[in-house]
């Protein structure tokens, strides 16, 4: 019996300290008033700060769970529950881009592609239908997500293949879908850090739901290292988890090697991967030979 008074006065005591810090964080401000029955009422939007309800009489004695008092307690008026409000969205809004921010430096892109977007991106006509369907494939993730379904963009060197891939990449990680974008090359060499534990790395890599590979083809054509290739591209398909890859090779060359090391390699992509032509002008000999004409123009002083 004596326990059972102490836990009501413990629960007494609580409740109070409680009511007390509440009451103690919304203390009267200027403009601020009392209505005819006593609420404290503010003085901007004219709503109540207070709320009556009804509380268990701790006080009664012997204690009657069923005896209630009535006890004014603080609560937010309309404009303070507004202001609480944006803060609320203003601090959910720089978690999601610090969160947006580490997956970006986590996703092992290089810097200069981390600001490439479709609203960006120059469109010409070679590459106006490219993009366009990268950003369907983007905005309908969730379905290519459940299909398991990839791209391969392949094309020669400077048609935009990285930059269309980047800005999939960059559309996902701005809704907080994590996505890995590296190249083959740079991948392998990471992966010399595990040595004979591949399986750490490919694991580390099928967290992403979208993983993006650049330079397909560009990796060294050793034993072990196509082997690598094909684990990390198949490990994908085991996973239901799909790939963007990009290759200067073309599709003739990928379908008629005939070496199996790259043949196994490659039917993977094909069962996993929608094929799509990058053509046009270069644009890196574009924008080689733009700033070639600009430097003459200057030191010529014309």
């Amino acid at each position: 019996m004596q326990s059972g008074v102490v836990q009501v006065d413990d629960m007494s005591g609580i409740m109070k300290a409680i009511i007390k810090r509440a009451v103690n964080a919304n203390q009267p401000e200027d403009g601020d008033y009392f209505d005819e029955e006593g609420f404290l009422v503010c003085g901007k939007c004219h709503t109540r700060r207070q709320v009556e309800i009804l509380l268990p009489d701790l006080e009664k004695q012997p204690f009657d769970p069923d005896a209630k008092v009535k006890t004014k307690v603080p609560v937010s008026c309309r404009c303070r529950a507004e202001k609480q409000r944006q803060q609320e969205l203003r601090d959910q809004r720089e978690k999601e881009m610090q969160a947006i921010e580490a997956l970006k430096k986590q996703s092992l892109m290089d810097e200069r592609l981390r600001s490439a977007t479709f609203d960006q991106s120059q469109k010409t006509e070679s590459n106006a239908r490219n993009l366009k369907l990268c950003l369907r494939y983007a905005e309908h993730f969730d379905e290519m997500l459940e299909k398991n379904q990839g791209l391969l963009f392949y094309g020669g060197v400077g048609t935009g293949k990285t930059f269309a891939a980047a800005c999939i990449a960059n559309h996902l990680l701005n809704l907080r879908v994590p996505v890995v974008m590296t190249s083959f090359v740079k991948l392998l060499d990471t992966m010399k850090g595990f040595q004979s534990d591949d399986e750490a790395m490919i694991t580390k890599l099928n967290r992403a739901k979208l993983l993006i590979i650049d330079d397909l083809g560009a990796e060294r054509s050793t034993d072990t290292a196509l082997e690598k290739v094909y684990n990390i591209v198949d490990s994908r398909y085991r996973a239901k988890r799909p790939v963007i890859l990009t290759t200067n090779l073309s599709l003739d060359e990928m379908k008629e090697t005939l070496d199996i090391r790259y043949t196994r390699i490659y039917d993977r992509i094909f069962e996993m991967c929608y094929p799509m032509q990058f053509k046009g002008k270069s644009w890196r000999k574009a924008e080689a030979a733009h700033r070639f004409d600009e430097m003459k123009k200057f030191l010529e002083g014309s």
